[in-house]
């Protein structure tokens, strides 16, 4: 293997992707990683990094152009670290991340099996329901934007194509608030500044808007001019959120809110059942890429009205109860308090009688109805990236519904818990890609499995 060194330049061709979205190339048997790059790119590279098994290297001189390269759309690209794939076609994207999921199924789970079909979106810009957007305070003038990848140095932009226009018009009002007002703007170094960043949410299917401000403190200083300048914004703005954060520390959120204006939600409609929104609750961020995603997770519990389904991870209650009406019972299981009372509140605004929650462990929760003499008939996962707890899968193989539906973010663990469940006689039946956050190189893969009879 050649010893590659910090400035050598090299000539290579980008063979393939990586999870997060760099270019693979080889030279003389070690493997190259290129940000930017794009499949069938032949160029000069100039090597940035080496450590003992790799490299890395970034574009110099394009040499030529591999087959679905096109010209990056947003001026802010590749500095912001919003977005993935600009500089290739969104058809190209969707290629990679279904090689992508086929690959980690088959390497990692060990199961010779392709994927029925990707979903891709219909609408891959303007798509996000939700943005988080840090403010900064240089020279003098509020500043906001998103975050260049791997640091917290703000790239500035006036409008992020993964968003609706109006976020952009809010951020502008709350920067011209800001540079109006003592409000200073907080410093991640010193812990010190008052407005720390602005959050948005918007529900597509009623076009209700919420904003909420992220303050290092009670409140904003003229908090009632903040109101009426984003209220000016639109009249779809029907909530404006104080959230306190007083925490040294990178996490966005404090767990402490307090409606300044409007509700204390907003509601949107997923697969014709109704969820109010809060600032600290989940909800898909591609509202019309979830009902998809869901409507194929129903498809694969196969419900006829006669099975208890077991919902783990059911965050504030979203899957289960759209399948709702196909089951006999839901039994939702969640570790988040929050999440669990959003849970109990979206059933109740749907009349939905027959959906039950249970706060705690997943595998705790489980094994306490097991107790009760409640076991399922069909169990859906949605685990968080790390994927299911070792917990969880014995009580899946203990208590073998007919049918498991794996909802998963990422591919690997997806693939490393495919492989357990096999090994504990599962088998893997069928599974969809879908691309749920179109121009990023996340991607959500729905399965079905089934027990192995013996």
């Amino acid at each position: 293997m050649a010893l590659l060194k910090k400035n050598d330049v090299i000539q290579a061709e980008i063979e393939g992707m990586t999870s997060e979205g760099s270019g693979v190339a080889h030279y003389e048997g070690m493997a190259v990683f290129v940000p930017h790059s794009a499949p069938g790119d032949v160029a000069e590279l100039i090597i940035i990094k080496v450590t003992n098994s790799y490299a890395v290297g970034k574009i110099k001189t394009l040499i030529r152009k591999g087959d679905g390269r096109c010209e990056p759309d947003c001026p802010s690209y590749p500095q912001c670290g919003g977005c993935t794939f600009r500089h290739i076609t969104y058809e190209a994207e969707c290629r990679i991340k279904l090689g992508r999921v086929n690959d980690a199924v088959k390497r990692i789970g060990g199961v010779a099996l392709e994927a029925e079909e990707l979903i891709a979106a219909d609408h891959p810009d303007r798509y996000r329901n939700k943005a988080q957007i840090p403010f900064g305070g240089g020279g003098g003038e509020a500043v906001f934007g998103f975050y260049a990848e791997r640091s917290h140095r703000i790239v500035p932009f006036s409008d992020c194509l993964l968003q609706p226009e109006i976020f952009g018009a809010i951020a502008q009002a709350t920067a011209n608030f800001l540079n109006d007002t003592p409000n200073d703007i907080y410093d991640e170094n010193t812990g010190k500044g008052r407005f720390r960043h602005l959050y948005i949410r918007r529900g597509f299917a009623t076009g209700e808007i919420m904003v909420c401000a992220v303050v290092n403190g009670n409140g904003l200083v003229r908090e009632d001019e903040f109101i009426r300048r984003i209220r000016a914004v639109s009249p779809e703005i029907k909530s404006i959120v104080i959230n306190v954060n007083r925490e040294k520390t990178n996490v966005i959120l404090g767990q402490k809110c307090r409606t300044a204006w409007g509700g204390d939600t907003i509601r949107d409609v997923l697969c014709g059942v109704t969820f109010e929104i809060s600032p600290l609750s989940f909800y898909q961020v591609n509202r019309e890429q979830a009902e998809r995603l869901y409507q194929r997770a129903a498809a694969y519990a196969g419900l006829d009205g006669s099975q208890v389904v077991f919902d783990f991870y059911c965050g504030t209650g979203t899957i289960g109860l759209t399948m709702a009406s196909g089951a006999k019972k839901i039994y939702g299981i969640e570790i988040v308090p929050d999440a669990v009372r959003n849970a109990v509140r979206n059933a109740e605004i749907n009349g939905i009688s027959n959906a039950e929650y249970r706060c705690g462990d997943a595998s705790e929760c489980a094994r306490r109805l097991k107790e009760e003499g409640i076991t399922p008939d069909v169990a859906i996962v949605d685990p968080p990236r790390k994927g299911c707890s070792v917990e969880t899968v014995s009580f899946l193989n203990q208590t073998a519904p007919a049918r498991l539906v794996y909802i998963s973010c990422d591919p690997a663990t997806l693939a490393r818990d495919i492989s357990r469940l096999k090994d504990a006689g599962w088998q893997l039946e069928k599974f969809t890609v879908v691309d749920m956050f179109p121009r990023t190189a996340n991607v959500e893969t729905v399965c079905l499995m089934s027990r192995v009879e013996k």
